[in-house]
């Protein structure tokens, strides 16, 4: 059932009123009926569908999810917004109902720490990369394991996964400096990028698919073209090592948080930096846009997330409520939540 908002409500009755008018002074009254309702389902779900991604400023906690015995290093959304994943230090995977809160599969097999889940688009198949030198796919609908992948000649840890847009390819970016492209479909090894000088922290398609960006210990990002596998760029400007990147959803922006206790923004038109904003003076671990591209979440070493105007750059809110540092942020599909992992064991979800 559409959840219809109040002025859709009132677009309604306006629209009704000036039909029934019309009716009583028309006698081929039916067929303009139908021409004109025809029109107002057309309407209604475009105005339905743009209003569902106005992204809501979160401004308190909804809820807190405990069970994990260590720290939350990965939370996901998945793409209808109806499931929130989450991994940790205790080697297990989460699977909980974002309405209720309700904890649905703890999905076991890995024999280290989880550090990066994600859905497929298709949001059939969750993937985690674990520091047991695994990716292991699972069945969302049922949490079974599906398949584990293994690279025979490389026993590094995992630090970092991503789907590519079309859900063929996952990138896997390791302890051990090097990227690696798995075929999805076939559980091929695909291609392996090298450039990187230090352990990766973290990967991110671009909407499009065609470019993929890496984060690195090194304090370098490296954009690199996901069909011929070629390095494209290297982002330099931070000075320390880079927690995570990650692309706004038009495209236009790169974003990465730094334990130099900056975040910056890059404009991808020209590979440069946009703005640099600090934090509380401590690192900043997880950076993440909102599905409007209006606001950003930084989540901090001070166990606070920061909520930032991207126009601006202000920052707009503080939301506190972690014991210990926020590792992990994500906005939900529809910017109506946010929910952060933290060292403290816990995910809370924000509205």
């Amino acid at each position: 059932m559409l959840d219809i908002s109040p002025l859709m409500v009132a677009i309604k009755l306006f629209l009704l009123h000036y039909v029934q008018r019309f009716l009583r002074v028309k006698r081929f009254y039916w067929v303009y009926l139908v021409i004109f309702s025809f029109s107002l389902l057309a309407f209604l779900t475009f105005f339905n569908k743009f209003s569902s991604v106005i992204t809501q400023l979160p401004s308190r906690e909804l809820y807190t999810l405990q069970g994990h015995n260590g720290a939350v290093w990965s939370v996901a959304f998945s793409p209808d917004g109806q499931l929130l994943a989450s991994g940790s230090q205790d080697k297990t995977i989460k699977l909980w109902e974002v309405k209720t809160g309700t904890l649905l599969h703890t999905l076991q097999g890995h024999d280290a720490a989880v550090f990066s889940i994600a859905f497929s688009p298709n949001g059939r198949l969750l993937a985690s990369g674990s520091w047991d030198s695994t990716v292991k796919l699972w069945q969302v609908s049922s949490g079974k394991l599906i398949t584990t992948l293994i690279e025979p000649e490389n026993n590094s840890a995992i630090n970092t996964i991503a789907f590519s847009p079309n859900g063929r390819l996952l990138a896997v970016g390791h302890w051990d400096k090097i990227i690696t492209l798995w075929q999805v479909r076939s559980r091929q090894l695909g291609q392996t990028l090298l450039g990187h000088t230090d352990a990766i922290w973290s990967v991110a398609f671009s909407p499009d698919g065609k470019t993929l960006a890496s984060g690195s210990y090194d304090k370098t990002i490296k954009l690199w073209d996901v069909k011929s596998g070629t390095l494209k760029d290297t982002l330099k400007k931070h000075q320390d090592a880079i927690f995570a990147v990650t692309f706004s959803p038009d495209g236009h922006y790169l974003a990465s948080a730094s334990y130099d206790q900056t975040f910056k923004l890059w404009q991808m038109a020209q590979n440069g930096s946009l703005f640099t904003l600090k934090g509380a003076k401590q690192a900043i671990f997880s950076v993440a846009f909102s599905p409007d591209n209006r606001f950003l979440a930084t989540g901090n070493e001070n166990a606070a997330i920061f909520l930032w105007q991207l126009s601006t750059h202000q920052l707009l809110k503080t939301l506190v409520g972690h014991q210990q540092s926020v590792l992990t942020v994500v906005f939900s599909p529809d910017g109506q939540h946010l929910a952060s992992g933290s060292e403290d064991k816990t995910i809370k979800v924000w509205q």
